[in-house]
């Protein structure tokens, strides 16, 4: 499996941790996390106040990364028409360290780190309450984000999102409960 392919690993019952080198500059990836329209083609979009405490609008609407591809049925939402999670900037410190809160009890930090030409980035998703039950699908769906990240950088035609996504919550689900 190449690096970038990697599992993440279950740190905690709660927290998951994924490793990716990306293409630099560090500047380009900051972008990346944080600008809009950059990150709805590979995530998210929505605006995001740039300081501690800011208000985030993440719309997810998974037509834009996969146009042509047929979500689970539990999925169709994500699909189209979308749908906004708000969240807040817990960490805004660029261009190494951008975190904020995830769904109900949840909070996702990305830790960017110059080596050489390439970053590498750190995801660490932390799960609480009513999230921890799905923190292998968090698992899954960060790696196939990231995989769409990725060819983004690398000018790369897009991974299958939906397949992609579906395999992986299934292997995550296991690497979940043999971690803990």
């Amino acid at each position: 499996m190449k690096p970038n392919e990697q599992y993440g690993k279950f740190t905690t019952p709660a927290e998951v941790r994924l490793v990716r080198t990306l293409p630099g500059p560090i500047e380009r990836i900051w972008e990346y996390l944080t600008d809009p329209e950059k990150r709805a083609r590979w995530f998210a979009g929505g605006p995001m106040e740039p300081k501690k405490g800011g208000k985030v609008e993440l719309f997810f609407k998974h037509k834009n990364i996969a146009p042509d591809e047929t979500p689970p049925e539990d999925h169709k939402h994500v699909q189209d028409p979308g749908f906004m999670m708000p969240a807040t900037v817990l960490r805004w410190e660029p261009p190494r360290v951008l975190s904020y809160t995830f769904d109900e009890d949840s909070d996702v930090t990305f830790e960017l780190t110059e080596q050489g030409k390439n970053v590498q980035l750190v995801l660490t998703h932390r799960a609480r309450g009513a999230d921890l039950p799905f923190l292998h699908g968090y698992a899954s769906g960060w790696h196939t984000h990231l995989a769409q990240l990725i060819a983004q950088l690398e000018g790369a035609p897009r991974p299958p999102f939906w397949p992609m996504h579906a395999k992986l919550k299934a292997e995550y689900e296991k690497l979940r409960a043999a971690a803990h």
